[in-house]
């Protein structure tokens, strides 16, 4: 593999916890261009409680960064979304145009309180998908009632949700008992996305190479491509994703 899509990153600008100026922004985009990111679905968070977000601002902020891009000759495309933190009012907040899909399409990124009961993430993904959309659960290594849960992680993929986890977790920047979880989902095949979670140009930098290498090695390439390639496509392409 030389090519990989990240569907989840915080690399705008002064939005969220992530790059907190342009400059950080910058380095942020020439490392994930180092490391062979082609393609990048910019998601700051959107949550309740915080200022509504000025999308007309924030595509400004994306063209700014397309431009600096296009001046150093990098050929990483851009593409808008949320992180979107669950509330019961989200799917009307979505057809406002308060939150946003990824890219355009029927994929939500959607993530919860990491001490949220099963059942409430359930039912926040289940109420995503009676409405047409397609929930991604963001990090889903984090959420300590799912791990729990023998099937929990199994029953969400065959209810119809898609899974995520970062491929930081995966190498065990965030500690052995996350790092055996991560991969243990990776061995059972419920994982439909890879991403970085980039937050910043140190320990959450935008990095998947160290990952995929990890992944071809102990599954071979079809399956790395899948979760690092083929299906973060398919979401910017807007089609189904088979489960």
């Amino acid at each position: 593999m030389q090519k990989y899509i990240d569907i989840h990153s915080h690399i705008i600008p002064g939005v969220d916890d992530g790059a907190h100026d342009m400059e950080t922004s910058m380095r942020m985009l020439q490392l994930a261009a180092d490391d062979g990111i082609s393609e990048i679905i910019l998601t700051p968070h959107n949550k309740p409680g915080h200022r509504p977000m000025d999308f007309s601002k924030l595509a400004l902020k994306v063209e700014d960064m397309r431009s600096w891009l296009l001046g150093k000759k990098i050929g990483i495309k851009l593409y808008i979304g949320n992180e979107i933190y669950y509330r019961s009012d989200l799917v009307s907040e979505m057809e406002n145009g308060h939150a946003v899909t990824l890219a355009g399409s029927r994929y939500v990124l959607v993530e919860f309180n990491p001490s949220d009961y099963y059942d409430h993430i359930r039912n926040g993904l289940y109420t995503l998908l009676m409405n047409g959309y397609y929930p991604i659960l963001a990090h889903a290594e984090r959420y300590r009632e799912i791990r729990a849960k023998k099937s929990g992680m199994s029953d969400l993929r065959e209810m119809g949700c898609y899974i995520q986890v970062n491929a930081g977790s995966v190498m065990g920047k965030f500690g052995f008992d996350t790092r055996q979880y991560s991969r243990k989902l990776l061995k059972q095949e419920l994982v439909h996305f890879i991403a970085t979670d980039a937050h910043d140009v140190g320990k959450r930098a935008p990095h998947l190479s160290a990952c995929a290498d990890y992944m071809i090695k102990k599954y071979g390439e079809d399956y790395a491509a899948q979760l690092l390639y083929d299906n973060p496509s398919s979401v910017i392409q807007d089609k189904e994703i088979v489960i």
